[in-house]
């Protein structure tokens, strides 16, 4: 049995020594004169003085610029803020500067194409093809160029060619539908799209030509779409109103080095769009730009991931999320990425820990939910794999439960370092996470990220300890957003961070900070429960509720009511044979009384038989909650941004029959 905030592990004195924050720490203290002692004093001295924090760090990762900046940091404001104004720095170029010859930059396994790899050679040799092909399709600096290709090793060619000419890199995973990647990239005008034939999940295929069709005869700036054979390798381009190429004919034989040149991109040149979850209404389009997120993913994947040449990393993702960004990424380290495209538990259930096991993966990453479902299967990845290359653990798109944690040493291995971190689509990063120098508690994220100057605040905008608080970022970072797409005047941008504590980026995250400056993330702040004026997190009912073996999974809602009132139903998902009867109502009652509070008793329990999540695994509880208040669907909630759409109807229906708030008499 564990319990919040035991220690589950010490890293040893050899693994804290060879890190990477030690080694930023003796470098700082021999080439700045700044002497800290510990990661604690590092963080506090990089949000203290954050242009020297950001300045250093260009100098230790060796940027270099073929025109000078005149400043680090320029009207230090959110938004506002301008990082190394004349600097030029080139994603792409950065990523290949640290090519390995003759080293695996990418391994990847894929349930249509198997398994295999590529070496850094290949990869340059690929992305100068492209690069080139771009170029002479009349693709310019600040073109948009779109994928809907699978986790593959072309779609990272494509984006790093993408960057590497000065284009603008956007992309949706072949799983969205039509109508879903429409509101993407028709607010974004692309000109070139890549696009697969089809993927393959859970041993099924599914051909998207048809939806590529529509797609291209939708976007009337689009000229090119490139083919990439998937599912079959003679498939042939669809008939569309844009010139078609293959995947095939764009990298032929090899563009010389000294033939290629990098465009130079100045800091804040656009490097690509990512966008929200896209739950309700449009998606919004945030602009990221190079230098921003160079920066900050070499701060990121070194300090909190640890990683360097000789590693390698994972996380189970799509192109549609974030984290397929910071995957591909990790190459800024020298480090190799490993990716996966299929279902993570078909053939077997345990499909991602042989994977680990055949590429050495150093660092892995998943979802509490996948852990959870490791524990329900009983599957122990220590007795049938071995693991003994990983030294980290992630688990992130969720809070990470205490016995979430606790699994992982028990069953992958004891001298594991292991997180939980937390940022956003937004900055593309973390702003709490992990640092290899620092013990790790159960249910508890190790720091703040570097640099990231996070708090807890109060309603009144107090910074509070050991409270529950929002997630306020009170002081600039490079990788926030230059601009949302299409928002002239910025009112998008500011009214989505900035409305509640003017000048302080407010993420929608709540969050507590304890005295050792461990975190804890509850949930988004709009989905938190709310009875007898307290707040209570989604993440502790979960936790409770999806230990009992008779459930696979569970949603919670609070639904404020006229007249100040309330009602919180819970929909359980009961595990296969298992009636939600009044015996494991009783149960789940009991647990949560016990373990948490009376306050975290739901009103109701309702039998589902599924949990409507989104394409990047995000259980959809405010458009669920908006449901059950009335609003129609086409306003609560975007089918197309759903792992499982059908999931849904339940609650549609559910909403329909219970009108005018008279839920709590049902």
């Amino acid at each position: 049995m564990v319990n919040d905030n035991d220690l589950l592990w010490t890293p040893s004195a050899a693994f804290a020594e060879a890190s990477n924050v030690t080694r930023l720490l003796d470098w700082l203290r021999t080439e700045r004169g700044v002497d800290l002692a510990d990661y604690p004093q590092l963080w506090q001295w990089s949000v203290d003085d954050i242009a020297a924090f950001w300045e250093a760090l260009w100098d230790y990762f060796g940027f270099t610029s073929p025109t000078p900046y005149s400043a680090v940091l320029t009207n230090p404001v959110m938004p506002g803020a301008q990082w190394f104004v004349g600097a030029q720095i080139n994603y792409a170029e950065q990523i290949l500067r640290r090519a390995r010859p003759g080293e695996t930059a990418i391994h990847f396994r894929s349930e249509a194409a198997g398994a295999g790899s590529l070496t850094w050679d290949e990869l340059g040799r690929q992305v100068r093809c492209v690069a080139s092909w771009l170029r002479g399709a009349g693709v310019e600096p600040g073109d948009r160029v779109v994928s809907y290709l699978p986790n593959s090793p072309q779609a990272v060619v494509a984006l790093l060619a993408t960057a590497a000419v000065g284009a603008i890199w956007s992309s949706c995973s072949p799983d969205f539908g039509q109508h879903s990647v429409l509101d993407r990239f028709q607010q974004i005008g692309p000109k070139v799209l890549f696009a697969a034939d089809g993927y393959r999940y859970g041993g099924r295929d599914f051909d998207r030509r048809v939806e590529t069709a529509g797609i291209v005869d939708a976007l009337p700036d689009l000229q090119w779409y490139v083919h990439v054979p998937y599912l079959d390798e003679a498939s042939a381009p669809v008939a569309t109103s844009a010139a078609s190429v293959l995947w095939s004919e764009l990298a032929p034989a090899d563009v010389d080095r000294p033939d290629f040149s990098f465009t130079p991109t100045e800091f804040d040149h656009p490097l690509w769009i990512v966008y929200s979850s896209g739950t309700t209404g449009l998606p919004k389009p945030i602009v990221h730009g190079h230098g921003g997120i160079t920066l900050e993913m070499s701060k990121l994947l070194h300090f909190h991931f640890d990683l360097r040449p000789g590693k390698s990393m994972f996380f189970f993702s799509t192109t549609g999320w974030v984290m397929w960004n910071i995957v591909v990424s990790s190459l800024l380290t020298g480090a190799a990425a490993v990716l996966y495209d299929g279902n993570p538990t078909h053939p077997d259930p345990d499909a991602l820990w042989r994977m680990a096991a055949e590429t050495g993966t150093t660092f892995f990453g998943t979802s509490p939910s996948y852990i959870g479902l490791m524990d329900k299967e009983g599957i122990s990845p220590r007795n049938r794999y071995d693991l003994s290359k990983i030294s980290g653990i992630m688990l992130g798109g969720s809070p990470a439960s205490p016995e979430a944690m606790a699994w992982c040493y028990a069953n992958i291995h004891d001298d594991i370092w292991l997180t939980s971190q937390s940022g956003g689509t937004d900055i593309a990063s973390a702003f709490v996470g992990a640092a290899p120098t620092l013990p790790v508690h159960a249910g508890w994220i190790q720091c703040r990220t570097l640099g990231a100057d996070v708090h807890a605040y109060s309603e009144d905008g107090r910074a509070m300890i050991g409270e529950v608080g929002e997630l306020v970022v009170r002081q600039p970072m490079p990788s926030m957003p230059l601009y949302f797409w299409n928002d002239h005047d910025g009112a998008r941008y500011r009214a989505s961070y900035f409305d509640e504590f003017p000048g302080v980026w407010t993420h929608g995250d709540h969050l507590t900070i304890n005295d050792l400056g461990e975190c804890q993330i509850h949930g988004r702040s709009d989905s938190t429960l709310n009875r007898f004026g307290v707040r209570i997190g989604t993440a502790e009912v979960y936790r409770t509720v999806e230990a009992l073996d008779e459930v696979d999974d569970s949603l919670v809602v609070c639904l404020n009511l006229p007249g100040g009132g309330f009602f919180m139903p819970l929909f359980v998902k009961p595990a296969s044979g298992v009636d939600v009867d009044d015996a494991l109502i009783n149960t789940i009652a009991e647990r949560l009384r016990a373990e948490n509070s009376p306050r975290h008793v739901p009103d109701r329990v309702y039998r589902v038989d599924h949990i409507p999540y989104t394409l990047t695994g995000k259980k959809m509880e405010v458009p669920v909650r908006k449901l059950l208040l009335g609003v129609p669907v086409a306003k609560a909630a975007n089918r197309d941004s759903m792992a499982d759409p059908a999931a849904l109807d339940f609650y549609v229906e559910f909403g329909s029959r219970h009108s005018d708030y008279e839920l709590e008499k049902s």
